[in-house]
């Protein structure tokens, strides 16, 4: 199927929702973006942008929007899955009667399932009840607003059914955009969970004051605990090595387009978990799944000390600079283990 007979359903208004599908209409797609907003979706077809999230980017004739799902579901061939993790199993069961026999389904959603501990795709499967080929996810360092200016970048298209990676890899690709095929889900997965988490962690230090020795040490030692934990679940470590974990984490850890980096940001500077959050607009990801993603360590066996201490800040209560001082002052080991 080329890209000019594809049917998208993009299931979330947000930045990235709306970034993701201007891609694809911009390939070829007819895309159909659902808003919880009446008003929004009403704003989006008569001004033709997104003046919520992505102000002043025009959307192609090709992409429309309405705030009935099963008016958008219809006919999908990907239904493209756009909102936070935490909600989207809530999400999911209210959509699910509208899916199509055969639709692609994809994540867009970089998290682990509070309580559950589950990967998006693993939330997926265990809602809808469709075999795990038919689930997709779309990780890399894909900062919203850069990918809507057309501002070139690659990204990661990863799924079990090599068939439907390919589909969505040619719904994708524009001259902005160039997607790579990947079968490891899980390490696709992980990595853009755990790099949320590493954001905020470089994001405070930013906001202590400290340099780029610091924060490369940050982003390189979180690497290794994301490689870590992927590899104890399943991953192929090759893949942190890749778009959707080292290009990610240094996007996210990096750029102050970056909603983590940013809460981390502001953590560092001596505000509170609530001032910081306040002063978001849209969803810090990374703030809940560090709990889960610490949870699911802890079961597996895994040290994620970076990720650890995040939780001590966000929800114990610690300031960054203790858990700064905890990290540096850890028994020293090989940086590598056998």
């Amino acid at each position: 199927m080329s890209a000019d007979a594809v049917r998208a359903a993009v299931l979330g208004a947000g930045s990235w929702g709306t970034a993701y599908g201007k891609v694809l209409a911009d390939a070829g797609c007819e895309v159909k973006v659902w808003a919880r907003r009446p008003e929004l979706a009403e704003s989006l077809n008569a001004t033709r942008e997104n003046g919520d999230y992505l102000p002043g980017v025009r959307l192609p004739d090709r992409l429309t929007a309405t705030a009935d799902h099963e008016e958008a579901l219809s006919g999908a061939d990907l239904v493209i899955l756009a909102v936070p993790s935490q909600s989207l199993r809530a999400n999911l069961e209210h959509w699910v009667d509208a899916l199509g026999d055969d639709s692609t389904l994809v994540s867009l959603a970089k998290g682990v399932e509070l309580g559950t501990h589950k990967r998006m795709t693993e939330v997926i499967v265990e809602v809808t009840g469709v075999p795990a080929g038919r689930v997709a996810v779309v990780s890399g360092p894909n900062l919203a607003k850069e990918i809507a200016s057309e501002q070139p970048a690659a990204t990661v298209v990863a799924s079990t059914d090599t068939a439907r990676a390919e589909l969505l890899q040619r719904a994708s690709t524009t001259w902005y955009l160039r997607p790579y095929t990947n079968s490891d889900v899980v390490g696709c997965e992980l990595g853009g969970a755990v790099k949320n988490v590493i954001a905020l962690a470089a994001g405070m230090a930013e906001g202590m004051g400290f340099g780029d020795n610091t924060k490369a040490s940050l982003i390189t030692r979180g690497l290794a605990e994301t490689a870590r934990l992927g590899v104890a679940l399943g991953a192929d470590p090759l893949t942190f090595a890749g778009l959707a974990g080292l290009g990610d984490l240094v996007a996210t850890c990096t750029s102050p387009l970056s909603r983590n980096r940013t809460l981390g940001e502001r953590l560092g500077r001596g505000e509170t978990l609530e001032q910081a959050v306040a002063h978001t607009k849209q969803t810090a990801e990374g703030v809940k799944s560090c709990l889960s993603i610490s949870e699911l360590a802890a079961a597996a066996g895994v040290e994620m000390p970076i990720t650890e201490q995040v939780v001590q800040v966000c929800h114990e209560g610690i300031a960054p600079a203790v858990a700064m001082k905890y990290l540096m002052r850890r028994e020293p080991k090989p940086e590598r283990r056998s």
